[in-house]
Order: structure tokens, then C-alpha cells, then sequence
């Protein structure tokens, strides 16, 4: 039996509880682009996770969050959408036919993120990983071209599961507020602490800027 909405987010929230104690902050510099999936995110702030927690904190839950919608939108698909169905599957086939896929597989705090770091101005990467990957897809065939009446009935059906998607967005929304404790309460444990040590560091460098027995 199929477990129902609310285990499949219990158990992914769940599971981000036991991952928070393993975050630290980045020891890199920030991304100047914002993440699409975390920026303004419904479902963050159903969960309690304001804009100013840090952001590999938020993407480690919605990115599991995502993985539930997007289930939930291929099994819709899979029974009610033919065209979209056989558009994706034809995708599928042909992803899976290239020897190089640096973005599957990866555990969800990870998935979605840029594959490569931002360039340092002057110093040009030899190589991306980004690059490498769609050196790969560029080798592939195209997909056959659709008719007008089937690009306008694949768009319908593409509307149609945004629309399902959307709307179990909004329920699972409503299941996340009662987990806002434990999530908030995790927050507050585990994360907070490592960003007031940084803040305090951060004060005391710039108080002391010139200070010589300074690290």
C-alpha cells in the first residue's frame, strides 16, 4: 500500500531533523544567484524556516519536500496525461543514454544546486563539470519534432499537471505547519549557535583588525 501525503512528509521532515545536526556553515564564498527552488518558497515558510536561516539549511527540506510533489505528479501524469507521459519518457530514454550525469544521485541537500563553483574574476576554470554535462547532452539526437495539434494538446497536459502540482503544493503546506515546532526547535539547536560564533568572530576581527597575535 501506498504510504499517504502525511507519512511521505512526516518521514521527510523526519529525516531533515536527523541531517540538521550535521550542518555547518560554508566555508566558501556565497552564490550571487539566488535558488529558485528556496527563494520565496510556500513551503519554507509553512515549515517555520524564515528568509534568514541559512540557505543550505532551507534547501535540505525543500528539496525532500520536492521529491514528494514531484511523485505525487508523475503518478497523476502516469494515469491521466498520455502525451506528457510519452514526452517524458522519450526524455528519460535519452538522458539515459549519456555516459556523463553529474546531477542524479545526489543526496537532496545537494540536488538542484550549481554543479560548479561562481569563477574568480581572472582566474578562468580549465573545465565545469556544468560544461562537461552538456558537452554530453550536445552528443545526443534531438527529440522527433511534434505537430502543431500536438504541441497545443502537450501544452494542455503540461498545464493540467502544473495545476495538480500546485495544488498538492498547497496541501502539503497545510500538513507542515504541524511541524513548525520541531523544525523551528531544530533551528534554534543546531543552527543558530554556529551563526552567532561566526558573527562574534566576525566582530572581534574587526574590532582587532590589526591585532598581530591574530589568526
Amino acid at each position: 500500500m501506498e504510504r499517504s501525503l502525511d507519512a511521505q512528509v512526516s518521514q521527510a521532515v523526519e529525516a531533515w531533523l536527523r541531517w540538521v545536526p550535521r550542518w555547518a556553515p560554508a566555508t566558501h564564498r556565497g552564490r550571487v544567484a539566488p535558488c529558485r527552488r528556496c527563494l520565496g518558497s510556500p513551503i519554507l515558510s509553512a515549515a517555520g524556516i524564515g528568509a534568514g536561516v541559512p540557505h543550505g539549511v532551507q534547501h535540505g527540506l525543500s528539496t525532500r519536500i520536492k521529491a514528494i510533489i514531484d511523485q505525487a505528479v508523475a503518478e497523476y501524469t502516469m494515469r491521466n496525461l498520455p502525451m506528457l507521459q510519452a514526452e517524458l519518457d522519450q526524455q528519460a530514454d535519452r538522458n539515459r543514454s549519456r555516459g556523463y550525469r553529474p546531477s542524479e544521485g545526489l543526496d537532496p541537500e545537494y540536488e538542484g544546486m550549481p554543479l560548479d563553483p561562481d569563477p574568480v574574476p581572472g582566474a578562468p576554470f580549465l573545465f565545469t563539470v556544468a560544461g562537461l554535462a552538456d558537452e554530453a547532452a550536445a552528443e545526443l539526437p534531438p527529440l522527433p519534432p511534434l505537430s502543431d495539434e500536438a504541441k497545443a494538446a502537450l501544452r494542455q497536459e503540461v498545464a493540467l499537471a502544473d495545476e495538480y502540482a500546485n495544488m498538492v503544493g498547497r496541501e502539503i503546506c497545510g500538513m507542515l505547519l504541524a511541524h513548525r515546532l520541531d523544525v523551528q526547535g531544530a533551528i534554534s539547536r543546531y543552527v543558530e549557535p554556529q551563526i552567532e560564533a561566526m558573527l562574534a568572530e566576525l566582530s572581534q576581527a574587526l574590532d582587532s583588525p590589526f591585532d598581530p597575535d591574530a589568526p
